[in-house]
Formats: structure tokens, C-alpha cells, sequence
């Protein structure tokens, strides 16, 4: 099995590539030690290489969002929003996604601190996701949607904005 192996420089960053003689069209890439290694056929020019290498990174970058996506990152999350909007009162016990809530964008449970985002959520904006955050967290402080729950889902700059992608979106799901 004949390979070669070598490392280039692609938009400033190392790629290790392993070029096969047995790989005939199929080209493949994976992490090592955080440098993107390809692995591709013998003949394959330096220029195909760079473009696969550029398509690679950023389908691994978009699986690494996707995973930041995790309830531990949406937790963090809600609590830098509370912080920088709603002060330390609107500090949630647990953040989750649900994948259990088809009609809702979120619900909280005061009385416990939990919040839940449906899953639905998790490839929009972030600044939707945010906003949704938002409105949970302001439960915690005033469970219903009266003049002060609104002030405080009001001192997010994008919630209108993301109330009318959400409706949007609900919308587009009710009229298919």
C-alpha cells in the first residue's frame, strides 16, 4: 500500500495530507491533535486539495456549533443573558432542550427554575434562540405576560425581530 504523507498550508493552516495510490475518487478527512488531515488519491492536484480541505473545515465547524448546542452550552448561555439583561434574580436551576414540544418555543417552570427550548430551535439564528432565552428567563422573575414581564423581555434588542422570524416559521409550519 503506497502512501505519502505531507503537511500544507491552507488559508494560513496546517492540512496533513495522505496521499494513497489505492484511493481512486473518494476523498476523506478527519481531526488529529486539531490539524485537519485529508486523506486523498495520488493523483489529486494541490488545488482540489485546498478546496476539499476549505469544504472539510467548514462541515467540521458547523458539526462543532451543532454540538455546542448541547444543554451544558444553553446553560451557560442563559446565564451570560441573565446576567447582561435580567440580573441575578433571573438565574435558571436547569436549561434543556425538549424534544417533546412541537407547539412551544420554550416553557419554564418557575417554581423549580427550569427551562425548556424545543429542539425545533436548534439550527435558527442564535439571536432567535437568545430571545426565546429571554422570554424563559423573565418567567422566573414575573411568571405572566403582563406590563413588567414585557419591560423585561423588552431590554433584549432583538426581540421583535425574533418574534416575527418565530411567527414566521409557525406560519410556514401550519400552512404545508
Amino acid at each position: 500500500m503506497a502512501q505519502q504523507q505531507h503537511t500544507i498550508q491552507v488559508d494560513g493552516e496546517d492540512v496533513i495530507v495522505i496521499r494513497s495510490a489505492k484511493r481512486r475518487r473518494t476523498v476523506s478527512a478527519d481531526l488529529s491533535g486539531g490539524e485537519l488531515r485529508l486523506r486523498v488519491p495520488m493523483r489529486l492536484s494541490r488545488s482540489d486539495i485546498e478546496t476539499h480541505a476549505r469544504a472539510f473545515r467548514k462541515r467540521l465547524a458547523t458539526r462543532a456549533a451543532r454540538a455546542g448546542s448541547s444543554d451544558e452550552a444553553l446553560m451557560v448561555r442563559a446565564r451570560e443573558l441573565a446576567v447582561q439583561y435580567l440580573g441575578a434574580s433571573a438565574m435558571p436551576a436547569s436549561v434543556s432542550w425538549s424534544d417533546r414540544q412541537r407547539k412551544r418555543w420554550g416553557s419554564t417552570t418557575s417554581t423549580t427554575g427550569e427551562i425548556r427550548l424545543s429542539s425545533r430551535l436548534r439550527n435558527m439564528p442564535g439571536w432567535v434562540v437568545d430571545s426565546v432565552l429571554i422570554h424563559e428567563l423573565a418567567h422566573l422573575i414575573e411568571p405572566g405576560h403582563g406590563p413588567q414581564f414585557q419591560e423585561l423581555v423588552s431590554r433584549y434588542p432583538r426581540t421583535k425581530e425574533a418574534d416575527a422570524f418565530l411567527a414566521g416559521v409557525t406560519w410556514t409550519d401550519q400552512h404545508r
